[in-house]
């Protein structure tokens, strides 16, 4: 296990911290969150065009660059800190993920190249209770269509919410059962054009509106099955495991801006005429936010490589990492609020948006409890 970047993934982050705080600036943040995608389709061609960020995790076999977990995390903690606005965590982490884990080669070779060159914009659909982020929860059927058994053609009834980009996607890979089924029986992933017929898409109201969601409505939609049909359950855990600890990464970007951004505050407010970055109180807060923020890194990082690795327990590491960045995300934006005092909360001050953020990825795959009971479970078993 390597406990230090490469010079070359030092190098690689370096780039990409000048090229996001270039092309994300806070400006920038604040004029996309305001639109309905939230996201422009030119500027995220030219994104991938430049420097292939969706291609990041994708096998060479399938026009990516074959890199493994360790640089998409430094990918998603850089744009956490620049706080992008961009389907990238939809279409490079959860719908990639799932392709890679459940298609067969065929389909991969259909659907990864798209997503590599950015051409692409996918993203997962598996949540229909915002309690149950697990896969046993689903209740969306799929009915086969003719001879779907045999041409891999159903139709799908049901929703999903809180769909990340979901209104604005051009594939959506659900996850649905057969009728009749329940638990982790009868689970398989599907994938549905964007504009199929009989699909609804609504854009939710979010408090976060630099990440956003949707509500997908079938009925009777086509879709075409994606792997094995009834076989979905373990690819779907292993995406979701994968989606955690590149949550947690993303989180960690976050937590680091918010930290840079209140001391460097601290430094500049001056009050009975010294900076408040020389009273001893500020001073604590301070260490306290530095001790969150690098423990949670470690946990982050340590996540990327223990898969990258093959290690057996990377699903409890996974729940480990999810846990600790979403409490340090949170507390260090608890802090930074406080530190700026009164305009802290204002609309004009920036804060509020990363607290948003650190906010809803808290709770986005399951919050610190969840992922506590899910890592003792996992380990214990």
């Amino acid at each position: 296990m390597k406990f230090s970047f490469s010079s070359e993934q030092e190098e690689f982050r370096s780039n990409l911290r000048r090229f996001l705080a270039d092309r994300s600036p806070t400006k920038e943040v604040r004029r996309l969150m305001e639109t309905e995608a939230g996201w422009e389709r030119d500027a995220w061609r030219k994104l991938n065009a430049e420097l292939g960020l969706t291609a990041v995790r994708i096998p060479e076999a399938y026009g990516g660059q074959g890199f493994g977990f360790g640089e998409l995390g430094i990918v998603l903690e850089e744009m956490g800190r620049a706080l992008l606005c961009a389907p990238f965590f939809s279409t490079a982490v959860l719908a990639t993920g799932a392709i890679l884990n459940a298609g067969t080669e065929a389909e991969k070779q259909a659907l990864l190249p798209g997503i590599a060159a950015g051409d692409t914009v996918a993203t997962l659909a598996w949540v229909e209770d915002p309690a149950h982020w697990d896969a046993a929860a689903t209740a969306l059927t799929a009915t086969p269509s003719g001879q779907g058994k045999k041409n891999g053609r159903y139709k799908l009834d049901g929703f999903k919410s809180y769909v990340l980009d979901g209104h604005t996607a051009d594939l959506i890979v659900v996850l649905a059962r057969a009728p009749g089924s329940t638990g982790a029986d009868g689970l398989s992933f599907f994938t549905v054009p964007g504009n199929a017929p009989g699909l609804s898409r609504h854009a939710l109201q979010t408090m976060d509106a630099t990440r956003k969601l949707a509500r997908l409505d079938f009925k009777g939609v086509e879709a075409t099955l994606l792997g094995q049909a009834g076989a979905a359950a373990g690819p779907f855990e292993s995406t979701m495991t994968e989606a955690a600890i590149c949550l947690a990464n993303e989180t960690v970007g976050v937590a680091e801006r918010l930290r840079e951004d209140a001391l460097a505050y601290a430094k500049m407010r001056v009050q009975f005429g010294r900076s408040i970055a020389s009273f001893q109180s500020m001073k604590h807060k301070q260490a306290d936010m530095l001790i969150d923020v690098e423990l949670a890194k470690s946990a982050a990082y340590y996540a990327a490589a223990a898969l990258d690795d093959g290690d057996d327990d990377v699903a409890a590491i996974a729940s480990l990492a999810k846990a600790a960045s979403s409490e340090a995300g949170l507390q260090t934006a608890i802090h930074a609020i406080q530190i700026h005092g009164g305009i802290g909360f204002t609309w004009d001050n920036d804060t509020h948006l990363w607290f948003k953020r650190a906010k809803s990825s808290e709770v986005l795959l399951g919050d610190a409890h969840r992922h506590r009971e899910l890592m003792m479970q996992r380990w214990a078993a």
